[in-house]
């Protein structure tokens, strides 16, 4: 003879509790029909668990559970008061309940007893079964911020900025009155020979000082003839525009010299193998080594050694665009911000940002000003949305205000940057709170911020913080 039965049901199977009133209610009845009951719902924590990891883990032998299958706790009430039982939840994997199923099993089998006489007496004090305290379930993961792809964009990159020169600042005179249009940064960041050149002479302070003035370079460097500063015609936007003239030398065919260009806006050797051995000549001659040198692998069929060149390529080419950024060399424009000037470079803006090109290329004033006014922003924010499209690589600074970069990157529409920076706030907002600093009041006042200028992920990073702290901010609030 039992002196208790504890009828147990999984919360993730219907099917389990329809057995429990059809098949298991009656058999126990009929063989112990005065034994007590006690109905117990197990497996409460996938309830609340992530059932794809669930899934997973249970494939390929166990049947996947569905939303669907998770039985509310209102079911498992409704069936035990249908039976007249107890009823409880438990979960081995939260701890949860076990503990109150013996217990209560061992109250419901000694209150049975009261009918025999020895337990008349030391029974009478006895309490039924007693109801369940509410489960109070995990707190949920907090929402992880995804970082997009880089877009491709209007700009379509350096390489789209070489085929049409907006901004240009260069121009190489060829023989038979070829000009191949380029950008100074762009080429000045990834050799250093141009480097070298371009830092020879400055532009002139005014339009009239310096024109006509010819630096003759024929003992300075091969394939270089002379340079001057002169206002000639931009090829995209059709205004006059203050250049560096380089004549070259004779040996300087116009379709190598674009190849060899290309290269070093794009770190990529993107030509016909036809022409590679005057590409290698005018690289040489230049004193673009790398480029001859990819070249020379592609001749000996040796292409998977130019992997490690490109690679060489772009890490030199950030540090110098990080240095130029510092410095303001080359720089074209300057931003006047709330607290001070950022200079800045027009073909790396274009080639980074749709919405500089936009400014730059149509109509507007900014677009042959020399100085653009950028108010409601400062001069931290601005140098990291400038290294971000420089380099591709955000970089935060002690002295940066995450909410207001938040607020710049989604004036500027930079999707990619808002969701890095939504990133850097939580982790700063993370490791004040391991710190033990009060973060709730600068939590609210991101929820609101974020909500008003669509860092939406943040948001809802804040709204999980709110609610899985709840008590304590209302408390505060």
């Amino acid at each position: 003879r039992s002196d208790v039965v504890v009828l147990c049901f999984s919360l993730a199977n219907p099917n389990s509790l329809r057995h429990v009133k059809t098949m298991w209610y009656p058999e126990i009845k009929h063989f112990c029909p005065r034994t007590p009951i006690v109905l117990v719902g197990c497996q409460l924590d996938l309830r609340y668990a992530d059932l794809d990891a669930v899934n997973r883990a249970r494939r390929p032998l166990a049947k996947p559970i569905k939303p669907s299958d998770i039985l509310p706790p209102e079911r498992g009430h409704e069936v035990a008061q249908e039976l007249g039982v107890p009823y409880y939840e438990t979960s081995v994997v939260a701890q949860f309940g076990v503990k109150d199923v013996f217990d209560n099993a061992i109250r419901a089998a000694l209150v049975s007893r009261r009918h025999l006489q020895f337990w008349k007496s030391h029974l009478r004090k006895m309490q039924r079964p007693l109801l369940q305290a509410p489960f109070l379930p995990p707190k949920p993961p907090p929402p992880l911020i995804q970082v997009p792809d880089a877009p491709p964009g209007l700009g379509g990159g350096p390489a789209a900025l070489f085929q049409a020169p907006l901004c240009a600042d260069v121009v190489f005179q060829l023989q038979g009155g070829h000009r191949v249009f380029a950008h100074r940064i762009y080429l000045a960041t990834a050799c250093s020979r141009f480097y070298d050149l371009f830092t020879l002479e400055g532009p002139p302070e005014s339009l009239g000082q310096g024109d006509g003035t010819t630096r003759d370079l024929s003992s300075w460097g091969r394939g270089f003839l002379s340079l001057r500063w002169e206002l000639v015609t931009d090829p995209v936007a059709g205004r006059e525009r203050r250049m560096a003239v380089v004549a070259m030398d004779r040996g300087v065919r116009p379709e190598p010299l674009r190849a060899v260009l290309e290269y070093l806006y794009t770190g990529k050797l993107e030509r016909p193998h036809g022409d590679l051995r005057q590409v290698g000549a005018v690289a040489e001659l230049l004193e673009v080594f790398d480029l001859r040198m990819m070249v020379a692998n592609e001749l000996n069929q040796e292409s998977f050694m130019n992997q490690e060149i490109t690679k060489a390529f772009h890490v030199r080419r950030a540090n110098r665009v990080k240095e130029c950024l510092a410095k303001g060399v080359f720089a074209d424009v300057v931003f006047r911000v709330d607290d001070g000037a950022v200079p800045a470079h027009k073909p790396l803006l274009i080639a980074g940002c749709d919405w500089m090109r936009a400014m730059f290329r149509g109509g507007f004033r900014e677009s042959y000003a020399d100085e653009v006014s950028l108010p409601g922003t400062n001069c931290a924010c601005l140098r990291a949305v400038l290294d971000f499209l420089y380099t591709g690589v955000f970089t935060p600074t002690p002295d940066l205000d995450a909410m207001e970069l938040l607020i710049l990157t989604d004036r500027l529409c930079l999707p990619r940057l808002q969701a890095l920076t939504e990133q850097y706030a939580v982790d700063e907002l993370l490791r004040a709170f391991m710190q033990r600093v009060e973060i709730d009041e600068q939590v609210i006042i991101y929820l609101e911020m974020t909500q008003f200028h669509n860092a939406r992920q943040l948001a809802a990073w804040c709204l999980h913080y709110i609610c899985t702290n709840y008590n304590r901010v209302c408390r505060r609030f």
